[in-house]
């Protein structure tokens, strides 16, 4: 064999281990992604904490007292974090204080589940703070919704299960106007198998997948793009809600997250409540629907509408970054957890 030729299969051998080396490196990184670490379901006598890593709680007292209650009245036990009533402007307490109470959740073996007093704005501010060195040793369910978002997709991107969820300030006197949300907040946290079906839209794209779950608020979930925070979902089933944007913000935020390649290899979409949508003056000339179709009308994926989870007092209870099954029809959707 002449030198040329040697050349030649020595060159090819190694782009071809190359190319096995990159797709196995590939591989992985979606094994580790799509298999993540379920933290311990609850049983009574377990603990879980109270703290507010986002808002203020300004005359909040009162929903914070029945959430201590309900989760006691299910044989759990219930510490409040030390800052939960702290003011700092906008929040509830300074970014330091709130990364303090949540880092103390994070750190404490015998707290089984960290309970978000509330949403509104403030989490991202506290997550390049938190040392989940601890927590990786004794894992535990990081819940609630809305800008709790950004803590969800900080825990998956660490290979860890989450629930979406009501939070504190959903409470309201009357149980039985949020008893969805409350009965469905119980059995995620027990470990009770979480199945819905949703009612039928002519919009719904129909189709079969089971994949993981991600996502939740449209507004952190677009401002978490380009950042270590945003998520991986190729492969996944994207959750969407939103409320108080109008429609043309909606749109907005949808089509900068379809440039940047959001949508382009998840499995299917389900959306949520997309509530209190505002209206100008100029009418948007779309339905909500037809701007969450417009973002994959290309692709043939499941898409549901009618997800009752969200900013709406029937926001149910699901599990994020585990397998989800959706069985999407024009008169129904089944959702199998």
């Amino acid at each position: 064999m002449s030198f040329k030729s040697v050349f030649i299969l020595l060159f090819s051998l190694v782009f071809l281990l190359k190319d096995e080396y990159i797709t196995a490196q590939n591989t992985s990184t979606k094994t580790m992604q799509t298999n993540l670490i379920q933290p311990p379901f609850l049983k009574p006598g377990d603990t879980v904490a109270i703290v507010a890593p986002s808002g203020v709680l300004k005359n909040r007292t009162d929903e914070v007292g029945r959430s201590k209650a309900i989760l006691e009245s299910w044989g759990l036990k219930v510490v409040i974090g030390k800052h939960v009533f702290s003011k700092n402007g906008h929040f509830a307490g300074t970014d330091d204080e709130r990364c303090e109470d949540f880092q103390k959740a994070l750190n404490d073996p015998s707290v089984k589940a960290i309970w978000a007093a509330r949403g509104g704005y403030g989490t991202v501010r506290i997550l390049d703070k938190l040392d989940y060195t601890q927590f990786k040793k004794n894992p535990k369910w990081i819940i609630g919704y809305s800008d709790i978002t950004a803590l969800h997709n900080q825990l998956h991107n660490l290979g860890y299960e989450t629930i979406h969820a009501l939070m504190c300030t959903s409470l309201t006197k009357d149980e039985s106007e949020v008893k969805e949300a409350i009965d469905t907040f119980k059995d995620a946290i027990f470990g009770k198998r979480l199945s819905y079906q949703l009612k039928g839209s002519s919009y719904n794209k129909t189709g079969t997948v089971t994949a993981p779950l991600v996502g939740g608020n449209l507004t952190v979930l677009h401002t978490m793009l380009g950042s270590k925070t945003s998520i991986d979902t190729s492969g996944k089933i994207i959750f969407l809600e939103e409320v108080g944007e109008y429609a043309y913000h909606i749109d907005r935020m949808l089509q900068s997250m379809k440039r940047a390649g959001y949508f382009e290899d998840c499995a299917g979409i389900l959306v949520g409540n997309i509530s209190r949508v505002r209206y100008n003056d100029q009418d948007f000339g779309r339905t909500i629907e037809e701007i969450f179709l417009d973002i994959v009308a290309d692709r043939n994926i499941p898409i549901a509408f009618n997800m009752p989870a969200g900013h709406e007092k029937d926001n149910r209870a699901m599990i994020l970054g585990g397998n989800v099954t959706i069985i999407v029809g024009k008169d129904k959707t089944e959702i199998k957890f």
